[in-house]
């Protein structure tokens, strides 16, 4: 079965503008690449964690990783 559901298209993109392979991003989350893959085309959700990793990684927000924003600027840390 293909999946091609893409929730989160800001994250895919954000690793291409980057130049970064999703092994590379794998490694950060500390997971496979395939369960990196997995997440990047919407069959596993990204957990909590791994989205602040990723928030962290490109310096942006997790509403903008999300969509939920166009706005990529990080919020201030408290």
């Amino acid at each position: 079965m293909r999946y091609e559901v893409m929730r989160f298209e800001n994250i895919r993109s954000l690793r291409i503008d980057n130049g970064l392979t999703q092994k590379q991003v794998a490694q950060v989350l500390g997971v496979s690449q395939n369960t990196y893959s997995q997440y990047e085309i919407g069959v596993l959700n990204y957990p909590v964690d791994a989205l602040m990793k990723l928030a962290d990684l490109y310096n942006v927000s997790v509403d903008y990783l999300l969509g939920r924003t166009n706005e990529k600027k990080p919020y201030p840390k408290r």
